[in-house]
């Protein structure tokens, strides 16, 4: 285990010093002068190690040093995401003008671009602070007379930690009591896999499960991948200690709905996952919602009649360029309301952010859905 977290690790910084190296390399060429220098260079070095030291440091840590440089190293991250972009459109703006004759000044260029690239970053810092509420609505066939006009909040990838934390949840929690969904489900990566006060992010949890109006059926909870960083000892108990209920690779009846959970470890291996639903011994002629982290064995959730699948974890890419790879790997589960044979499948962009809290091209959002019965 240590030695494959090794190797992940040393691609990531790898990886990462290459993209300063380009960026770097690019402001020396534009800019000159101080841009140059062996000071902005080893800037650069430092900074390309940041987001990786800090992250080894915060997996054991939650003191408020160790918290700032966290958020520090993940605001640059984001950013030097969009100044990577920023020299590779400054290198082909500057091609094209040389191609063409043009003749434009090499700062100018820069300036430019370096601008709007900033101007980027700003705005996906922004966006990524308030969750978006997006309704949709569901047909389920074999849906319970009851559960018609119903609804359901649906959370996922808060990613509660370093950056993301008390005052966070507190919104989410706060939003979700306005929305005054009959039941809540929480998608898994519930937190970001650092150190954390587990007491005081669960908190919050226990208004929502005694609200007299809001998630009266209860509020439902799976892990996701990050939740592997912990030791289940560590954050379930305040968790469970909320009223929040956990679905441990179980099937629950609520209300005469199929409700199950499934952790994201348990799904990794196909056959045992399809061992878990089978003995489940779900009833094909009856709805049922599946809670599972990621859009993934959707063959084997539809082989078992799962009708509908809740999912989160692709973040829809969180932000541009890297949106558009999560559209290339997860294709048209990457995010909404899909099909898969007789499986409906949702997928949610998350609440939270990993890594960069900044979101371009994809929304935080909170999921209301209302279920209706499908016409046969």
């Amino acid at each position: 285990m240590r030695s494959r977290l090794l190797v992940f690790v040393s691609i990531i910084q790898a990886i990462l010093f290459l993209a300063h190296w380009f960026v770097y390399a690019s402001i020396a060429h534009f800019w000159g002068g101080v841009a140059a220098s062996l000071e902005v260079k080893l800037a650069f070095a430092l900074l390309s190690v940041s987001f990786v030291a800090a992250s080894l440091r915060g997996w054991y840590s939650y003191r408020p040093l160790v918290r700032f440089l966290y958020l520090i190293s993940a605001l640059w991250l984001g950013f030097a995401s969009f100044l990577m972009l920023a020299s590779v459109f400054s290198w082909i703006i500057y091609g094209v003008s040389v191609a063409a004759g043009l003749d434009w000044r090499l700062d100018r260029i820069a300036d430019c671009v370096f601008a709007a690239a900033l101007a980027a970053g700003f705005y996906a810092l922004l966006n990524a602070v308030w969750p978006r509420v997006v309704r949709i609505n569901v047909a389920m066939p074999n849906l319970p007379p009851q559960w018609r006009g119903r609804t359901a909040a649906l959370v996922s990838d808060l990613h509660l930690g370093h950056i993301r934390n008390g005052r966070f949840v507190r919104r989410v929690v706060n939003k979700l009591l306005t929305l005054e969904s009959d039941i809540v489900f929480v998608a898994g990566d519930l937190y970001d896999g650092v150190a954390a006060d587990f007491e005081k992010l669960a908190r919050p949890w226990a208004e929502l499960v005694s609200s007299p109006n809001a998630a009266v059926l209860g509020v439902y909870y799976i892990a996701g991948n990050h939740e592997e960083f912990y030791r289940n000892a560590e954050y379930l108990p305040p968790l469970v200690r909320s009223g929040i209920r956990v679905l441990n690779n179980e099937k629950v009846e609520v209300d005469g709905l199929q409700l199950i959970g499934v952790h994201y470890g348990d799904a990794v291996n196909a056959d045992r996952y399809r061992s878990m639903l089978r003995a489940m011994n779900l009833d094909r002629r009856r709805a049922s919602i599946l809670l599972l982290h990621a859009p993934v064995r959707l063959p084997i959730s539809e082989e078992e009649g799962i009708s509908l699948q809740l999912s989160g974890h692709t973040h829809g890419g969180q932000l541009f360029p890297w949106t558009l790879i999560a559209k290339r790997v997860w294709q048209k589960f990457n995010h909404g309301l899909q099909r898969f044979g007789s499986l409906q499948v949702f997928t949610t962009y998350g609440t939270g952010t990993w890594g960069p809290p900044l979101r371009l091209g994809t929304r935080p959002e909170i999921v209301l859905i209302k279920f209706e019965a499908a016409s046969n």
